[in-house]
C-alpha cells in the first residue's frame, strides 16, 4: 500500500496540471506492449509504422530502455509546472537535467531492467545522454503525438474542469473520490493499492494531480525527491476519444433544434469551451460559438469564465431537453 499523509496546508497546495510529456511517454508503453491494455487496432495500425521508424533513426531506444512495467526515469518525464505546461517546457527540463542526477535513474532503471544493446549503452552512458534523449523525443512528439494533442488536450482540461466542480462542492475527497478505483481517502491519507509500500508526507507541499489519456486504465505516482509528489491518473472521456462517433440526439430535438445545435446541447454534460467543443466534434469553432449564442438566448445553456476559459454548460431547461436530467 503506496500511502500520502496530507495535513491542511497540502490540500491546499494540492494541484492540476497537463503534461505532454506524459502522454508521449505512456502512448510510448502502450506501442511497446508494456501497458495492458493497448491501443485501439485504428490508432495501433495508424502509430506502429512511424514508432518503429523511429526506433531504427533516432535513440528512442534508449528511452525505451528505461521502461518497466512499474517504473521509469522521473528526468525524463518530469512532472509539469501548471495547466499551460507546453511540450517544449518539458523538452527543455529534460535537457537541463543534471548529470548525476540522470545518471543515478538510469542506474535504478537498468538495475530494475537490463540490456546488453550496445546502441543504447553507449547512448545512456554518453555524457550528453539528457539532450539525445530529448531529441529523439522530440522527434517521437512530432510524429506520434502532436497531429492529434488538440482533442488529446480537450479530454485532459474538460477532466480537470469536472474534477474541479467537485472540489468546488465537496473538497478534495470528493475530487479524490473518483480518480482511480485503487485510490481512496482515509484518515487523512491518499491511499494507492497494488503500486509499492511506503508511506510519503506532503509536508505542506500538496499533491500535483495530472489527467492522462494513456495511462489508462493504470495509475502512475512519483514518490522520490528531488520531483514534486504526483499522481498521474486516467482522463474521463477517454472512451470517447477512442470510438470518437458523433454524439447522436435524439431525433425530437434534432427536429426542434436543427442537428448541431442538438448534438452541442448533447455533448454538454460536462463544461466545456468552445474550442474544447468544436475539437471532440469536428466543428468549425465560429460555428460553434454561433450556436452556443443561440442556445444561451434560449436559456438552454449558461457560461462563465473558468481561469483563461469560457466554459458553457447546460442549464436545468437544457438537462430536461436531452433528457439528463439529475
Amino acid at each position: 500500500m503506496l500511502r500520502f499523509v496530507a495535513d491542511r496546508d497540502d490540500l491546499l497546495n494540492s494541484r492540476f496540471a497537463l503534461s505532454p510529456v506524459t502522454e508521449l511517454e505512456n502512448l510510448l508503453r502502450k506501442l511497446t506492449g508494456r501497458r495492458r491494455a493497448a491501443l485501439p487496432p485504428a490508432w495501433s495500425a495508424r502509430l506502429t509504422p512511424a514508432f518503429q521508424r523511429l526506433r531504427a533513426e533516432t535513440a528512442l531506444d534508449a528511452v525505451l530502455a528505461l521502461q518497466s512495467d512499474r517504473y521509469g526515469a522521473a528526468f525524463v518525464v518530469q512532472p509539469p509546472a501548471s495547466m499551460a505546461q507546453t511540450i517544449d517546457g518539458d523538452l527543455a527540463a529534460l535537457r537541463a537535467t543534471p548529470l548525476a542526477q540522470a545518471r543515478k535513474e538510469i542506474a535504478d532503471c537498468l538495475a530494475r531492467s537490463p540490456t546488453t544493446d550496445r546502441k543504447v549503452l553507449a547512448v545512456l552512458n554518453d555524457e550528453h545522454a539528457p539532450k539525445i534523449m530529448a531529441e529523439a523525443m522530440a522527434a517521437a512528439w512530432h510524429e506520434l503525438v502532436a497531429p492529434d494533442w488538440p482533442a488529446l488536450r480537450a479530454v485532459l482540461e474538460r477532466d480537470v474542469v469536472y474534477r474541479g466542480g467537485l472540489l468546488s462542492t465537496g473538497g478534495w475527497q470528493a475530487a479524490f473520490a473518483g480518480l482511480h478505483k485503487r485510490l481512496a481517502w482515509r484518515d487523512g491519507a491518499l491511499e494507492l493499492a497494488r503500486l509499492e509500500d511506503g508511506t510519503h508526507h506532503l509536508e505542506g507541499a500538496g499533491m500535483l494531480l495530472v489527467p492522462s489519456v494513456f495511462v489508462w486504465p493504470h495509475i502512475g505516482a512519483y514518490t522520490d525527491p528531488p520531483w514534486p509528489r504526483t499522481l498521474v491518473y486516467p482522463a474521463r472521456g477517454t472512451a470517447a476519444l477512442w470510438d470518437p462517433g458523433p454524439a447522436t440526439p435524439p431525433d425530437a430535438l434534432a427536429s426542434l433544434l436543427g442537428r448541431s445545435r442538438a448534438r452541442l446541447l448533447v455533448s454538454l454534460s460536462d463544461p466545456a469551451s468552445t474550442t474544447q467543443l468544436a475539437t471532440s466534434l469536428g466543428m468549425a469553432t465560429g460555428a460553434v460559438g454561433d450556436h452556443l449564442a443561440v442556445l444561451r438566448n434560449a436559456g438552454l445553456v449558461t457560461r462563465a469564465r473558468s481561469g483563461r476559459s469560457v466554459l458553457y454548460r447546460r442549464t436545468p431547461l437544457g438537462d430536461a431537453l436531452t433528457g439528463d436530467t439529475p
